[in-house]
């Protein structure tokens, strides 16, 4: 069993329902430390960490840091928790060690080959994909995601094999605590300018990431992503070693995709690599997803795993929840649920949905993340939006933002062109109204990263009672 490094033997976790720290958790308890932790609320990720011996409270309070005798050796917060949090005031008045997430997983690696995936979109798509290749490979790497894969319904993993993959999360630098043998960066385009500012310090953020590589360490990038690429020159002319993934790339050490080709459970993408040509399937749609498994070809290359293991691995990955994730049919009509927050993710992932919608209607119910996001890219999420024949935008989930006037998601249903548009500022009302305008054949895709997410089952309840009805 891998060691815990000292200050995380007895760590108290804030908010450790979420994504990132439920993670640290579940491997934290893997190798054998205490874990104790709190949350606004329960979560169905509680169920398997107290098995595992956790302890959570649900509520913030300063006594839930004496859950063990011994006391703390550390707290671990994330970006979200705030300064005037009671348990994380308390932690500071009584000297307790406080770690951000980031550093947290970055002990967690300590003793691993390290493979971290960057970039604005599919750094989650990518992770998994990878995991589960290596996995296909009998490799048992420790893993951290973002999401839960669906093989496993589990975002993270203490594994045997040597190896920890983990996305690495721009959105507030904290990546840069992790120091990779292997990175991949997907593409770079601005974004979380809420934190960062400036659309040249996102970027910079990534020079940085690079500048983390341990020597001898390999940058992975997508050659067909403009600012990628660059940072790729960047990073080549420092002396870093690269490999490149996509249409535009040549060169025996690289992958260059020749063709992709859809099919109704995903496509298949040709790939010239290492002299020869292979085909990978890949089992989720659209060309993005499969530059994704491209990308994770390559990175498990890197990590000494064999190319037709990986393609095998790759072939069997069922993807990640809330990545066009289907939640079922009812009569003729199918619903997904997505992830997908900023105009490029969405434009991408409507492609896709296009092709698996065959000859019916796309029909979207799109939550807009965050009112500096929505104020930033108003126009772009129109034009992505307009991909779909029917839309339906819902009002902006705030998440850690307070509300900004004029916000509102009408800036991006006001704009859309070439679809049917409602704003619908209720969301009490949003699933009614989705039923409403359905018709059989259609697709019906909820979409964003808030609680959209919730209307799924809502739809599909509500159709499943009108057929009965008839």
């Amino acid at each position: 069993m891998s060691e815990v490094p000292e200050v995380l033997r007895r760590a108290h976790l804030i908010g450790i329902g979420g994504a990132g720290m439920s993670g640290i958790a579940r491997i934290l308890l893997a190798r054998g430390a205490q874990v104790s932790g709190s949350d606004a609320k329960d979560s169905r990720a509680f169920l398997a960490l107290r098995a595992q011996g956790a302890v959570i409270a649900i509520g913030q309070s300063a006594d839930n840091l004496d859950a063990f005798p011994e006391g703390l050796s550390a707290v671990v917060v994330s970006t979200a928790i705030k300064e005037t949090n009671p348990e994380l005031v308390a932690a500071r008045e009584r000297g307790i060690t406080v770690l951000h997430r980031a550093q947290a997983l970055a002990g967690l690696m300590e003793g691993h080959r390290v493979a971290c995936i960057a970039g604005t979109h599919g750094k989650t798509s990518t992770t998994s994909m990878l995991t589960v290749a290596l996995q296909h490979c009998r490799l048992n790497p420790s893993f951290a995601i973002g999401g839960d894969l669906n093989e496993s319904g589990s975002n993270a993993h203490h594994g045997d094999g040597g190896i920890f993959v983990a996305e690495a999360d721009e959105s507030d630098g904290s990546f840069l605590a992790y120091t990779p043998s292997v990175a991949v960066v997907t593409n770079v385009e601005p974004d979380h300018l809420d934190h960062h500012g400036t659309a040249e310090a996102y970027v910079d953020i990534f020079e940085q990431f690079v500048g983390r590589i341990e020597p001898g360490g390999v940058l992975i990038v997508c050659g067909d992503d403009a600012p990628a690429a660059l940072l790729a020159d960047h990073a080549s002319a420092a002396g870093v070693r690269v490999r490149r993934y996509g249409r535009t790339v040549t060169g025996d050490e690289n992958a260059r995709v020749l063709d992709y080709t859809p099919s109704a459970d995903g496509g298949f993408v040709r790939v010239a690599l290492q002299g020869t040509e292979i085909d990978v399937k890949v089992a989720v749609p659209g060309e993005h997803m499969a530059l994704n498994a491209v990308g994770a070809l390559l990175a498990g290359l890197e990590l000494g795993a064999p190319l037709e293991g990986l393609a095998e691995g790759l072939a069997a990955f069922g993807g990640v929840r809330r990545r066009f994730e289907f939640k079922g049919r009812a009569g003729d009509v199918r619903v997904y649920d997505d992830y997908a927050h900023h105009p490029t993710e969405v434009a991408a992932q409507l492609l896709a949905v296009r092709q698996t919608a065959g000859a019916g209607r796309v029909v979207v119910v799109f939550q807009p993340h965050l009112y500096s996001r929505t104020k930033a890219f108003s126009d772009e999420f129109a034009a992505a939006l307009a991909l779909a024949d029917e839309v339906v935008v819902l009002d902006v989930y705030g998440a850690r933002e307070e509300p900004e006037p004029g916000v509102t998601g009408a800036l991006i249903a006001d704009k859309i062109v070439g679809a049917v548009v409602h704003y619908e500022p209720a969301f009490d009302t949003a699933a009614t109204l989705a039923v409403d305008i359905l018709k059989p054949g259609d697709l019906l895709v909820t979409m964003g990263a808030g609680d959209v997410t919730q209307l799924g089952p809502e739809i599909l309840a509500e159709l499943d009672r009108r057929n009965e009805q008839g």
